[in-house]
């Protein structure tokens, strides 16, 4: 179906939501056809992009992300802003869609008329992060979401790219640190620009504290991101709101700091040609996968490959030398 552009961007800018959910499916689509409409949809939209607080959220599996998200948010639209969330599910290898089912996950916020919830499967893109990140990040802020929140799953390498697209890092811990590291690696611990020991409360309270001052004593050995912030370490509670306030400061303090030092326009701007950069390898192995030239000899060349008749090296710059005499 034709997609009347301007009427779509009139809709996306007045924050309506049944034009920027389907706003949002397009950038999502693989389709050729579609392409060309969110180039000019996202050209229309630019002027009113780049002013939103970009948030990026990780930690382990059961630390709790959704529920912080969901108290994070909440209380930050009772102070007036308006709160967009994109949390990035794995991918189903068996329907394609999203696993988790963030909105299921955070029904407050789902409904809240100044918040704006997307699950996002990541068909099959690394570490779980969609390659449409970045431009749905965009269409949020230019439908007036003043603070963007992005969950990754907290496994393989998504925090690694999250963390390039994001203003500021933040990694949730749980209490009883046990190795100290919990199963996320080191490298995640200097993307860090902050981090916060969740589920602080009751029996665990006490655990929580010791957690925070081992992850100070980890933070000692890594290198910060930015010379100018040493990133804090932070108690609080996801179900009693203790400690969220103070979170909140540390974001905004790291924010003042980074503006004061030139850090934070730096940042965006390295944003911005990673994004060119990312759009152009999406493009290149999307136009060579779709190639005549080349879906015609892949069929031979992995069953070559498979039967070791070829190694896959050889193979690949096969493929790519087909690409080239042919483009």
């Amino acid at each position: 179906m034709k997609v009347d552009l301007d009427l779509l961007v009139k809709g996306v800018l007045e924050s309506d939501r049944t034009s920027l959910g389907r706003a949002l499916t397009l950038v999502e689509s693989n389709r050729i056809e579609d392409r060309k409409v969110v180039e000019d949809l996202l050209a229309h939209i630019s002027p009113k992009t780049g002013e939103a607080h970009r948030i990026g959220i990780t930690g382990v599996p059961g630390v709790g992300k959704s529920t912080f998200i969901e108290a994070m948010g909440s209380k930050l639209i009772e102070t007036g802003h308006k709160v967009a969330v994109l949390a990035v599910d794995p991918t189903s290898t068996v329907s394609g869609g999203s696993i988790l089912g963030d909105k299921t996950r955070m029904t407050r916020l789902a409904n809240d008329p100044n918040a704006f919830v997307r699950p996002s499967p990541s068909s099959g893109t690394l570490g779980g992060v969609t390659r449409t990140t970045r431009e749905s990040m965009a269409l949020l802020e230019s439908a007036g979401y003043d603070i963007v929140m992005v969950e990754t799953v907290g496994i393989g390498q998504s925090e690694t790219v999250v963390a390039e697209m994001v203003d500021i890092f933040l990694v949730l811990m749980l209490p009883g640190a046990g190795d100290e590291l919990q199963g996320i690696k080191k490298g995640v611990l200097e993307l860090a620009d902050m981090i916060a020991v969740n589920k602080t409360d009751g029996e665990n309270e006490h655990k929580a504290l010791e957690a925070a001052r081992d992850y100070i004593s980890a933070l000692r050995l890594t290198q910060p991101a930015t010379s100018n912030w040493r990133p804090p370490v932070v108690n609080c509670s996801s179900l009693t709101g203790k400690g969220l306030d103070e979170v909140w400061e540390k974001i905004q303090e790291h924010k003042t700091i980074l503006g004061n030092s030139g850090e934070w326009e730096q940042r965006r701007k390295v944003q911005k040609m990673k994004w060119m950069w990312s759009i152009v390898q999406d493009r290149l192995s999307s136009d060579l996968h779709d190639h005549p030239s080349i879906t015609e000899q892949v069929p031979e060349l992995e069953k070559a490959v498979l039967e070791g008749k070829i190694s896959a090296t050889a193979a690949a710059e096969i493929l790519l030398e087909t690409f080239r005499k042919n483009t």
